[in-house]
This record gives structure tokens, sequence and C-alpha cells, in this order.
């Protein structure tokens, strides 16, 4: 039995833009697909769940769906310096920060950048525990 695969899908209004955004910009793996979508791989996927108040809050919009579409996407990295790096990495591919890296509300480090089409994408870095996937040299 083959195994399952998550994917998340983001509607953009440029597809050559946003693949270049991704690909070129943050680095991403494309897969090799012709078929007028753009398919990434990525290392594992989680599904956070949180009010949608309060996740609007944390990343400094508008929690009336101007500026917020209810769902926030987290790229978990080891370090508050990675932090930084990848926000500038995001920033000079033309994504748009809309909350500088900085000390979080729960105890980690995080920032918030938009991507061309206003996806907001969360940089973090948690220090009480790993979120993503177990290291395949550890198990």
């Amino acid at each position: 039995m083959k195994p399952r695969i998550s994917m998340i899908s983001l509607a953009v209004s440029d597809l050559a833009r946003a693949s270049a955004f991704y690909e070129t910009g943050l680095g991403l793996p494309r897969l090799d697909f012709d078929g007028g979508v753009a398919f990434f791989t990525l290392n594992g996927t989680w599904l956070g769940l949180a009010p949608r108040d309060l996740l609007a809050e944390d990343a400094g919009a508008a929690p009336e769906g101007t500026g917020f579409s209810g769902v926030t996407l987290s790229h978990n990295v080891t370090s508050e310096d990675e932090v930084h790096k990848v926000m500038a990495q995001a920033e000079a591919a033309g994504a748009t920060v809309k909350k500088p890296p900085q000390k979080a509300a729960w105890g980690g480090y995080h920032g918030y950048f938009a991507d061309p089409d206003g996806h907001l994408w969360e940089v973090c870095h948690n220090p009480f525990e790993w979120i993503g996937p177990e290291d395949s040299d550890e198990n």
C-alpha cells in the first residue's frame, strides 16, 4: 500500500510568478509535472487549529476577513537566526513582511510574511519541542 500524502493547495493569480517565488525564491523542489498546476515537495505536513481571532492577532491582521483568510501556513526552523534567514529570503523573493521576527507570546520566536498572492506564512522556532518530521537517522 502506498503511503498517504497530505497536500496544501493555494489559489494563485499568476502561476508563473507564484511558481518562481516558491521554486527560485524559496528554493522548494518542484516536481516535473505539465498540466497547468505546479507541485512542490515539502518535508512533512502538519495541520494546526486555532481560534480565528487569536491566530489573526498573532499574525497582526484583522480577523474580519480583510487581510486575513483564517489560514496561516507555518514553516518551522531550528533557531532564531534561521527565522531571520528565511524571512530575508522570502522578502528578497517578493514576499511582504507582515510581522518582523520577534519573540512570540507563547515563548518561541517567529515572524510572518505574505507571499505574492497574500497567503500568510509564519516562520517560527519552537525552543520547547521540534515541530516537524522525525530525523531518519534517529529512528
